[in-house]
């Protein structure tokens, strides 16, 4: 497969120079010249308007997957209890799902588990495909890969979702390799091309600083996993479904794996895709002390500390308190931004909060662009007299007209 010009057609007009984005194309004389760099990827092609440009290049024929339907969300559970990401992804799929006239179907393994299958209907699942097993009861790579292929090359859904934890980003990579599909990882945004009807998957790139959408049109299903936190929970009153359980045995000997022991570690906090109320730090807090005195507001007002990715950088906050393409999405009632500047990058993790106050002292800061209440001022000062009042409840009795 290779790309060539036809010179005797060639008019040097530098169009395909202009259209590569690899550098492979140079002039040699008044002559456009292919080097060896060149990849074929025939951006060239369409815009030499002499037609000199040509290739031997078969063009790619997209396979008929006429039979493949389905939107499938893998429901993960931890300890019998569903991951709320699971629901979210439910509520994203019926929404797809409708767009393509599709039903929905989730998928849960484990053991002990059947109790699930209704909130699973509940949320949005038209089907559950239930499987339980000793051999599931504990996740493990290779016995939840092995399930999850068959299921798949047995019923052919089109689509195929999880959420990003650390489970699903284990298990995705190795099924979607098993069964020869790509995979688009930490989606923060899903979409139908309504030309084509297939999914539209967004995600951050080059560390946040682009928003990339993917879209596979070769294979099936189309696989993605989601952060939790972007999407929303949606409860249907009256949702009907049907629990389909499979005796689907894996030998030990198949596993490979045995878990001898599990050590839990202790979170001292929420997490932050659960929180109501997020208090978050960025570069104007300055130093791991401002953080302490987010902190003491943050427990105040009864919810949990976060921060940006500079934040992180500096070490001022853990890595699992970012909040950002880069890191956590967030939905809470209340975001509290101080010393945010509100570059896209961090927006997009919490753009969905209901209400958002910001404090900056650059009153053209972005963040005032999204803020429902903000204030221009030094946070080293205002968040001080927030805490104050706070304590003494002086901010109550302003609100019911007591104070001055």
């Amino acid at each position: 497969m290779s790309v060539w010009i036809e010179t005797d057609l060639c008019n040097g007009c530098k169009r395909c120079i202009k259209a590569c984005p690899y550098d492979a194309i140079e002039m040699r004389g008044e002559k456009a010249f292919i080097l060896e760099r060149c990849t074929s990827c025939g951006s060239c092609i369409s815009v030499c308007k002499q037609e000199a440009v040509k290739t031997d290049a078969v063009p790619r024929t997209i396979p008929d997957f006429s039979d493949w339907k389905g939107i499938w969300v893998f429901a993960e559970q931890r300890d019998g209890e569903l991951l709320r990401v699971s629901l979210e992804l439910l509520g994203k799929a019926k929404e797809l799902g409708g767009e393509l006239e599709q039903g929905v179907s989730a998928v849960i393994l484990g053991k002990g588990i059947e109790r699930l299958c209704d909130t699973l209907i509940r949320f949005g699942a038209d089907t559950v495909h239930l499987v339980e097993n000793e051999s599931l009861r504990l996740y493990r790579t290779a016995a939840y890969t092995k399930v999850l292929a068959r299921l798949v090359q047995q019923f052919r859904p089109s689509v195929l979702l999880m959420g990003a934890t650390h489970l699903g980003r284990d298990l995705a990579p190795r099924l979607s390799r098993r069964i020869g599909v790509g995979l688009t990882a930490d989606c923060t945004e899903l979409s139908i091309d309504k030309t084509e009807k297939i999914l539209l998957q967004t995600r951050p790139a080059f560390g946040g600083n682009v928003m990339a959408t993917i879209a596979n049109r070769y294979s099936r299903p189309q696989m993605a996993t989601v952060r939790p936190g972007v999407m929303k929970t949606s409860e249907i009153p009256g949702q009907a479904g049907e629990v389909v359980c499979h005796d689907f045995k894996v030998e030990e000997k198949e596993i490979g794996t045995k878990v001898l022991e599990l050590v839990r570690e202790k979170k001292k906090k929420t997490d932050l895709s659960e929180s109501n109320i997020i208090v978050a730090g960025g570069r104007g807090v300055g130093d791991r002390k401002g953080f302490v005195l987010l902190e003491e507001l943050a427990e105040l007002m009864g919810g949990e500390l976060a921060g940006t990715r500079v934040a992180v950088e500096e070490g001022w906050i853990s890595q699992d308190r970012q909040v950002g393409q880069t890191g956590h999405s967030v939905r809470p009632e209340l975001y509290v931004a101080c010393g945010i500047s509100g570059a896209i990058q961090h927006r997009a993790g919490m753009m969905n909060s209901r209400y958002v106050a910001a404090i900056n002292k650059d009153p053209r800061a972005p963040i005032f662009q999204v803020a429902d209440w903000g204030i221009v001022g030094d946070l080293h000062e205002v968040v001080p007299e927030i805490i104050k009042q706070l304590k003494t409840g002086s901010w109550n009795k302003q609100q019911r007209g007591g104070g001055d």
